[in-house]
């Protein structure tokens, strides 16, 4: 039977000699990623900014998005984002929050619906406040730092405190690079986004966790090699199902970016990057970080120098 192999069966990388390249682009990209956040900031969406958002379809066939920013440009009521939403017909329309009171924005909604007419059908109205927006961020930012808190202590108690550091390190740079991400290509940063990080996260620490049980298990295995050859042994063994399933992954994120429609594609493309820079981090940083420390090689009383029969490769 044909089996699909993106990696050869018997690869052997030598992963511990490029740790410190990896170790310096990784650097570097973290404070590029914090340079242009603390320079630029992010596009922040009306879920923490405040703002509102109308929800509206054409019942004549697919709606004229030029058109629309030109009618509502003329109405002065600051940013408004015009988007596709799902089908051609379906239009999303985001107006910053207008100065005033709820009557301003009560206002407001009234000047887009008479704008578009009796051709478009307004579907959904929503407004959130400048209140719920700065407890919203709060939130945002309090779920990602539990997410990765509640990440590090179980990664404590199922390996060692090295790998638990090891595993913290890594997510952070990949919540950094993608937060970097954002902020330099001005998508819009919402309630999805902080969704496609937390996702990030746990498809990160996935693959990191294959990596470090691989190698646990090589280091009661080969107790008389020295640790850099079990980081590559570990690595190398490891690494058709890491990019397997990175590839596969990718795949699905490319078709939501394709043919998701405007919504879902900030949200697949900051997930694609998440893909790319987990698996990055899990084989150079996070087994990068373990080369630095003195891993235990204690064997349990049935461990012994026979090689176990090895996982199936993808």
């Amino acid at each position: 039977m044909f089996r699909l192999k993106l990696v050869p069966a018997d690869t052997a990388i030598n992963f511990v000699a490029r740790f410190r390249l990896a170790a310096i682009m990784s650097a570097v990209l973290v404070l590029a990623s914090m340079l242009v956040f603390f320079w630029q900031g992010l596009n922040l969406g009306i879920d923490f900014r405040g703002g509102i958002l109308i929800e509206t379809r054409h019942q004549d066939g697919p709606a004229d998005l030029a058109d629309l920013r030109s009618r509502l440009g003329q109405l002065e009521l600051g940013d408004i984002s015009i988007q596709s939403f799902g089908a051609e017909t379906d239009v999303l329309v985001r107006i910053q929050r207008q100065d005033g009171d709820e009557k301003a924005q009560v206002a407001a909604i009234r000047a887009v619906t008479e704008e578009l007419g009796a051709g478009y059908e307004v579907r959904r109205t929503e407004f959130v406040g400048p209140t719920i927006g700065a407890e919203l961020t709060e939130k945002g930012i309090l779920a990602v730092l539990c997410a990765l808190a509640g990440i590090m202590v179980y990664i404590w108690f199922r390996f060692e405190w090295q790998f638990s550091i090891a595993a913290m390190i890594a997510l952070t740079h990949d919540v950094l690079t993608t937060i970097g991400l954002f902020a330099a290509t001005a998508f819009e940063f919402n309630l999805a986004t902080i969704a496609a990080i937390l996702t990030i996260a746990g498809y990160s620490i996935n693959d990191t966790v294959v990596v470090f049980d691989r190698l646990r298990e090589n280091l009661r295995r080969y107790k008389s090699r020295q640790q850099p050859e079990i980081l590559n042994i570990s690595l190398n063994e490891t690494l058709s199902r890491t990019v397997m399933t990175s590839v596969t992954t990718a795949l699905a994120l490319l078709a939501i970016i394709f043919f998701g429609g405007a919504v879902l594609r900030d949200f697949a493309l900051a997930m694609l990057w998440g893909v790319v820079i987990g698996t990055y981090s899990s084989v150079f940083i996070a087994v990068g970080m373990l080369s630095w420390f003195d891993l235990k090689k204690t064997a349990d009383e049935d461990d012994n120098d026979t090689p176990k029969p090895e996982y199936e490769r993808g």
